[in-house]
């Protein structure tokens, strides 16, 4: 049942207007919808989709929340950089970033947080 449904990320944000700005000025998005003045729905690739709500839980999750998946990984990273994206910097075990980015068998990612504290991903697909 539910490998046939459709899939909506949902991100917090604790000024939602703040995160509007961002998501527009620096992500180049504009919400394909605004469900009313605290939900905001954006439409990405693909029928992909993702829900911005005002809360004040925003930031606190320590994980990857949400991620595109680009084919032109180098020139996305330097456009997202050119916009003000900063990536972070992170050294794990299995996960080394070099000028904020991680490269693996699997292709290069890089991660930046938005506006909220949200930690967000580009991957090489």
């Amino acid at each position: 049942m539910l490998k046939d449904l459709e899939i909506t990320a949902v991100l917090p944000a604790k000024d939602i207007g703040r995160a509007k700005t961002y998501y527009r000025d620096v992500l180049g998005l504009e919400p394909a919808e605004a469900v009313d003045e605290e939900n905001l729905m954006y439409r990405c690739g693909n029928g992909t989709k993702f829900l911005l709500y005002q809360t004040d839980n925003a930031g606190t999750a320590k994980n990857t929340q949400m991620g595109w998946g680009t084919k032109n990984f180098d020139a996305d990273v330097e456009n997202l950089r050119s916009r003000g994206v900063v990536f972070e910097e992170y050294d794990f075990p299995g996960l080394k970033t070099e000028n904020g980015v991680a490269t693996s068998p699997m292709g290069k990612a890089a991660w930046f947080l938005d506006s909220e504290g949200n930690i967000l991903g580009l991957f090489e697909n």
